[in-house]
């Protein structure tokens, strides 16, 4: 079901009007429903968390964010009516905390905080969360059925496939802003999309997602740009090498996002977007100009609060397919 902020802040540039949303405004309409669904279910659910830890300044620091992340988790569980498990534990035996959570038939939902390591071993960690517990969505089995574009994982239909946190969030807002024709086979049909930013975490999923919803999307990185474009019915996105700009991408764009950890990155300005379109920054970083303001219709500066409630909405997925017979 589509929703629809009522009460964005606005902006007046020049006599034009940029609405400004607030994730948190949405979140509380997703949680609302997330509630009541726990409430009907006649048994706790429980999500553990693992923060690693380490010896260190540089440890220390990159842990900083981290628990920023766990806190929310922790706030948004108890509105809900989740239960919550954090688990602070040396880096070097998460491992094995991780595979005894996988095992504990009490434990409904892992959430691992990273960085851990901040290397590849982060994903080997990822690769580790069994794929049922797995509420982030990253998991190589979700990545599958994301890139397949697989909704659900059974014939009839009963067991809903989970999608990645972030990227989630970020569709769930551009749907509340009025970016997508809900009534749509796909709801993002003749929509083009920009997405700066494509890691296999975020920007890569989210790109992909847009694609299946029918955006034809310019996906940017270090490395340039790659062209994702809607396959036939219902099957996956297609991928093509693409020579597309920054410049031509960004002045045919509906939907602009952005999340490049950088402050080095250029903004996006109001000269580059075309009037009207849907900008969203989903980076810790300010990835868009204030120009901006008057030139875009809508603007999303944060998703975190969404993030959270969308990771509490995959928790009670995962339940619900656990659970339910095929």
């Amino acid at each position: 079901m589509a929703r629809r902020l009522a009460t964005p802040r606005e902006r007046v540039y020049s006599g034009a009007v940029t609405r400004i949303f607030d994730p948190a405004e949405i979140a509380t309409a997703f949680r609302q429903e997330i509630r009541a669904e726990i409430a009907a279910l006649g048994e706790p659910i429980l999500l553990r968390g693992f923060l690693g830890t380490a010896t260190g300044s540089t440890a220390a620091a990159d842990r900083g964010p981290s628990h920023t992340y766990a806190e929310y988790t922790r706030k948004g569980c108890d509105d809900v009516g989740v239960k919550f498990d954090l688990v602070e534990v040396p880096r070097l035996e998460i491992e094995r905390a991780i595979e005894a959570a996988n095992a504990d038939t009490g434990v409904h939902g892992i959430l691992v905080y990273y960085p851990v390591f901040g290397t590849e071993q982060d994903a080997y960690l990822r690769e580790l969360v069994d794929a049922g517990k797995d509420i982030e969505g990253l998991h190589r089995f979700w990545a599958r059925c994301l890139y397949e574009n697989r909704r659900f994982l059974d014939a009839a239909k009963t067991k809903k496939a989970i999608l990645p946190c972030t990227p989630l969030a970020v569709l769930k807002l551009l749907d509340a802003a009025g970016a997508t024709d809900p009534t749509a086979p796909r709801p993002l049909a003749g929509k083009r999309a920009v997405v700066f930013n494509r890691s296999e975490v975020v920007g890569r999923p989210l790109a992909a997602m847009l694609a299946n919803d029918g955006a034809h999307v310019t996906s940017f990185d270090i490395d340039g740009a790659l062209e994702l474009v809607p396959g036939e019915s219902d099957a996956g996105h297609l991928i093509r090498e693409t020579r597309e700009t920054r410049a031509s991408a960004l002045a045919g764009a509906d939907i602009v996002v952005t999340g490049v950890p950088s402050k080095t990155f250029p903004k996006v300005t109001g000269d580059e977007i075309r009037e009207g379109a849907y900008c969203v920054n989903f980076s810790t970083q300010k990835n868009f100009d204030d120009s901006i303001l008057g030139k875009a219709k809508i603007f999303i500066p944060r998703v975190g609060p969404m993030t959270v409630t969308m990771a509490l909405r995959n928790t009670v997925r995962l339940y619900l397919n656990a659970t339910t017979r095929a």
